[in-house]
């Protein structure tokens, strides 16, 4: 769509590019890089005016787009000229001073459309014409900032600054090296210090968008309503000035301009999503549906509004089907249309009508993932060989890596439909055997436990505190997934990427508590002076432990007393099986069946240790028979906590799991490991065979 723009940018044929991206914009008048790419072939063909106004609409239609503003500073270069010293300097070395200009410019141009190396080179000649001029260390810097050098760009502009404290051109960039190292505050001063210079809408978006990242969404809301008097504001600042009330919690507010906002831009799939979070907040399904219905006549080949529109009625009901009906007739064969109708089909338990649905879609799109699965699913009900078959030629055909090691788990559940558990369980074993250098290590756990000191005295009004663990296998996701959809305190970051850096999250802990190593009060002092960084602010807090080990009472029996651990349990040998078939919500390494077996029947050991000598207060949470049950398992986890959870709206995503004692089928080909989890299994109150 940009590239005949761009190739006459490169060719400098700016005459042939402003053409072109006029031409683009009479056809997308809300598409703010065609207004970019026009204001880079103005201000190549020199008509600076013009190229501002082109930018300055580019940012009107994207005002939080850092890039824009970026290339605005540039524009704001174009018009500087040498004074008379830097005109004498540039006689002496034997240069035209009047070339400065045009070798900044070039060098701009070079940088925006990431040609570095020229870039480099005119800079360095503008740098001979005037080594000291704010509009070379301007464009030094702007240059490292696109080759992500942050630092080198903010030494360089710092210094110049220092030399130019009113410099706008240089504060501008300098605003910009500050953001990309990450100091918002003083981007911040920096481009309000340029605002009260330069008064300009761009720039006060700017500004808003860094009060929003430091955490002042409403602030940033405030600093741009006044630009909403302005008869020109455009959709797209609606939208922003919505989505910052929408972060604030200002919901009403925010429902109300972003209606207007998608009024003026009804496909953008931005708005579509902030204006629908506003009508989920507000209760406004009505005003919902009568505003998406007009658009939709406006716009029936608009996969958004689509989506946007069936957010507003029930999960897999008959309303729902009828908006799919409607939306397949506006887009016949279209896929996610189609995907659509087959979860309802399924969720009402109209599997054969699903299944045929998703064999059409297999046909539209060849090795589309989730129709496949869902083909093999019914295969796997009908004619399980036919499934093995199917996966099998899959797996052929397949040449990523990840996709074949996908297929490889789904062709051991196809080898249990079909009868043939050693196969299936040969085929998982080898699977997690391969993946051991990339998973965790299974956490060490101890032996045997000091005599425990006693449980302290609850405090008076203390905070709701609770854990919550799951070895692999037993389904503790399902748990996690149903306090969540109930809002409840729950936090998953210790599964994350950022996860809280206290003596909890730790291998080593345990051991390190037994032998006196670790202070216990200290474990739970540094647990609690994490929860400000979490986001924890009344102390009410369900903590999603990657690991338990019964050596962590030596802390909390005396120093959380109010605490209380939720265990989610099946049958051991059960999870076992589940832990081969279909991993675990934490990626631990499982060598071999009889490795984890032996590594499950130690960390399990210390659960049955901790209920029958009720060592602290807990509740154990049997998914056994509930695991495909959503409104069970909210039951369950309720009683728990004595509360009334509501339970999920549909099914956790993902395949349903084996049925309670289905590790029998397996008896043979994993009869040592489950020889190794019997004993506990009994301990814990299942039958021994």
């Amino acid at each position: 769509m940009y590239d005949a723009i761009i190739d006459a940018l490169r060719r400098g044929a700016s005459a042939e590019a402003a053409a072109a991206a006029r031409a683009l914009i009479e056809s997308q008048p809300q598409d703010a890089q065609a207004q970019r790419l026009l204001s880079a072939a103005l201000r190549q063909a020199g008509d600076r005016d013009a190229a501002m106004a082109a930018i300055d609409a580019a940012i009107a239609l994207a005002p939080d787009e850092a890039a824009l503003h970026l290339e605005r500073a540039g524009l704001l270069l174009d018009g500087r000229q040498l004074d008379e010293a830097q005109a004498a300097l540039a006689r002496t070395t034997g240069l035209d001073p009047n070339q400065f200009p045009a070798y900044i410019l070039q060098a701009q141009l070079a940088t925006g459309r990431g040609d570095y190396e020229q870039a480099e080179r005119l800079v360095k000649t503008a740098a001979r014409i005037a080594p000291d001029h704010p509009q070379v260390a301007a464009v030094e810097g702007s240059l490292a900032l696109r080759q992500g050098d942050p630092d080198r760009a903010l030494a360089v502009l710092s210094k110049a600054s220092g030399q130019y404290p009113d410099e706008p051109i240089l504060r501008h960039a300098l605003g910009f090296a500050y953001v990309a190292k990450g100091h918002l505050a003083f981007a911040e001063q920096a481009f309000r210090k340029l605002l009260e210079q330069q008064p300009g809408n761009p720039l006060r978006a700017m500004i808003a968008d860094l009060v929003r990242r430091q955490g002042r969404p409403g602030e940033a809301a405030d600093e741009l309503r006044p630009l909403l008097d302005d008869p020109s504001a455009t959709p797209a600042l609606r939208r922003l000035i919505g989505e910052f009330e929408l972060e604030a919690g200002r919901d009403e507010a925010a429902r109300e301009l972003l209606r207007e906002a998608l009024l003026g831009q009804p496909t953008d799939p931005r708005t579509l999503r902030a204006v629908s979070e506003a009508w989920r907040r507000t209760g406004q399904s009505d005003e919902a549906r009568a505003t998406l219905e007009p658009l939709l006549e406006q716009h029936p080949g608009q996969p958004e509004l689509w989506y946007a529109r069936l957010l507003f009625e029930p999960f897999a009901s008959d309303e729902a089907a009828g908006v799919v009906e409607r939306w397949l007739a506006a887009m016949p064969d279209f896929v996610p249309a189609l995907e659509a109708r087959a979860t309802i089909h399924q969720q009402k338990g109209e599997l054969a009508e699903a299944d045929a649905i998703a064999l059409r879609i297999t046909e539209l799109r060849p090795g589309h993932a989730s129709a496949e699965m869902r083909v093999i699913d019914g295969l796997m009900r009908t004619e399980p060989d036919a499934a093995v078959e199917r996966v099998e030629s899959l797996l052929a055909r397949a040449t990523d890596d990840n996709i074949k090691r996908m297929l490889r788990q789904v062709l051991g559940r196809t080898f249990d439909a079909a009868g043939q558990p050693d196969a299936a369980a040969a085929t998982w074993a080898e699977l997690h055997a391969e993946a051991v250098p990339q998973r965790l290590p299974l956490p060490a756990q101890t032996a045997r436990l000091p005599s425990l000191p006693d449980i302290g005295p609850r405090p008076e009004q203390a905070p709701g505190t609770a854990f919550l663990w799951g070895a692999p296998g037993s389904l503790v996701e399902r748990v996690a997934l149903t306090l969540d959809n109930a809002r409840m305190p729950l936090l998953a970051d210790r599964l994350g990427a950022n996860p809280p850096g206290d003596p909890i999250q730790r291998y080593g802990t345990a051991e390190a508590l037994v032998d006196g190593s670790l202070d216990p009060h200290f474990l739970v002092r540094q647990w609690r002076a994490t929860h400000a960084a979490r986001g924890v602010k009344d102390g009410r807090i369900i903590d999603w432990l990657l690991w338990w080990d019964n050596a962590l009472l030596l802390a909390l029996r005396p120093h959380l007393p109010e605490g209380r651990l939720l265990v989610a349990l099946r049958d051991p040998r059960d999870m076992l099986l589940d832990w081969l078939a279909f991993g675990g919500p934490v990626p631990f390494a499982l060598p071999s069946p009889e490795a984890a077996a032996q590594w499950m029947a130690r960390a399990l050991g210390q659960v049955a240790q901790l209920h029958q000598d009720a060592l602290f207060p807990h509740a154990i949470i049997r998914l056994d028979e509930i695991a495909n049950d959503p409104a069970a398992i909210a039951r369950a986890t309720g009683e728990a906590l004595s509360v009334e959870l509501p339970s999920l709206p549909h099914a956790p995503q993902g395949p349903d799991r084996f049925p309670a004692g289905h590790w029998r089928t397996y008896a043979e080909p994993l009869a040592e490991a489950f020889t190794t989890l019997s004993p506990v299994a009994h301990r814990l109150g299942y039958p021994l065979a």
